[in-house]
């Protein structure tokens, strides 16, 4: 198991998202019809009882919690989609940490991917082949067993999207940032079009333990400073920048914080994406990016999609590495899910996993079931969603929806469909 955590749909590396499968389960490629059924039925079967047992557990201790104190005990479903507040995710494991930190987190990635790399396909010692190199001094190197890019100086890269960027996009990058003491205004800094330009019409969005933007029409920089407390969290540790564009409104966001939610911001649409790495050959000074995903945001919302082609796919439910742990950052695209199915009660829905080809056929359709199952026991036990309307099924790496020849066509096939029923 590598040891950097990395959260980031799409991803191979230590956590990969949607669907992949990385851990092995001992079963042959043989007789998988009745083994390899009865052990993803056995799968499911335990992940809806753990859930079901742990939202009993903690529905009974806030009882009791309320009677010593006097307090009324929280409710146990969340609020519908677009509301603050926040309830733990029982069926994951990064809830046992405050789930109050994700209330203000709505980020939901583009569902169709113009641009991907996590450097897997890339050779250590060369320039990542899938990013347009400009100057300064970057190769891929492995660090505790996870390829990177690693700048070594002040260096400038064009991310290719292939067309024209759509008004509607998410980019994310994700970057390890600095130890404590070498903080700057632009470790990573991000830009549409080949040149720096930062005026009125081109905003330049920058992290390094605290965001900043240059230019976009802005009457002075606008940075936002994290205090010692928090940027504690972010020192020598990967931040997950993520980046969504609705025609001029601007979100930001560093793993868990939303940073900037500004109504009006310019950035250019173009058909690359300037990317500045403030890198040194200093100790401790490099910069290493782990991966980049630029994505189209489609218009059609769940039900929409539904009505009109009887499926939605979404790559924003996120999952530990090789089990059916939830991620938090998933909890934006549950919400809309689950209040999908308030809104019209009519509605009844198969949730289905899908994978990539990486490991083994048994191995990846196993997990996609006991996946599948984790989002409908986390929709049951957090979100309130009657359970008889929900069914689940795992297809692995049976039907991709794109080749799985390229680390791009790999992050489309990793994803969680919802089907009309």
């Amino acid at each position: 198991m590598r040891s950097i955590q990395i959260v980031r749909y799409g991803v191979t590396i230590l956590i990969a998202t949607a669907l992949v499968a990385t851990d092995r389960v001992p079963l042959s490629a043989q007789g998988i019809g009745g083994a390899l059924k009865k052990r993803a039925e056995e799968a499911k079967k335990k992940l809806e009882d753990e859930a079901a047992k742990k939202a009993a557990a903690d529905s009974a201790k806030k009882k009791a919690d309320s009677t010593k104190t006097g307090t009324a005990p929280a409710p146990s479903a969340a609020p519908m989609a677009g509301a603050s507040s926040a309830t733990p995710t029982s069926t994951t494991a990064s809830a046992k940490a405050d789930p109050k930190i994700w209330e203000n987190y709505d980020f939901i990635p583009g569902n169709k991917v113009l641009f991907y790399t996590d450097f897997s396909e890339d050779r250590v010692g060369n320039f990542a082949r899938g990013l347009r190199f400009v100057s300064g001094t970057m190769d891929v190197v492995e660090r505790d067993g996870v390829k990177m890019l690693r700048a070594t100086a002040p260096s400038h890269l064009l991310i290719p999207v292939g067309r024209k960027l759509p008004q509607r996009f998410t980019l994310e990058i994700d970057v390890i940032s600095p130890p404590e003491g070498t903080a700057g205004f632009d470790l990573v800094a991000v830009e549409g079009g080949p040149e720096r330009d930062g005026g009125a019409e081109s905003a330049i969005l920058q992290w390094n333990v605290h965001a900043a933007i240059d230019g976009g029409g802005q009457d002075q920089r606008s940075a936002v400073y994290l205090s010692e407390e928090q940027a504690a969290k972010y020192h020598g540790r990967v931040s997950h920048i993520r980046i969504l564009m609705d025609s001029g409104y601007f979100k930001m966001y560093a793993n868990e914080r939303r940073l900037y939610n500004i109504p009006r911001l310019p950035f250019k649409r173009d058909t690359v994406i300037r990317m500045y790495l403030r890198g040194s050959d200093e100790q401790d000074h490099a910069v290493f990016v782990t991966g980049v995903r630029v994505a189209e945001s489609e218009t059609d919302v769940m039900y929409d999609a539904l009505a009109a082609r009887g499926r939605w796919a979404t790559h924003g439910i996120l999952f530990a590495t090789g089990k059916a742990d939830l991620q938090p950052e998933s909890r934006a695209v549950l919400k809309e899910i689950a209040s999908t199915l308030k809104q019209h009660t009519e509605l009844k829905v198969l949730i289905e996993g899908h994978t990539d080809n990486v490991g083994a056929a048994a191995s990846n359709l196993a997990l996609s079931e006991a996946r599948a199952a984790a989002v409908k026991a986390a929709l049951v036990a957090d979100f309130g969603v009657d359970g008889s309307r929900v069914s689940t099924k795992g297809f692995g790496d049976t039907k991709p929806a794109a080749p799985n020849t390229t680390a791009a066509g790999r992050a489309q096939n990793r994803r969680v469909e919802i089907v009309k029923q």
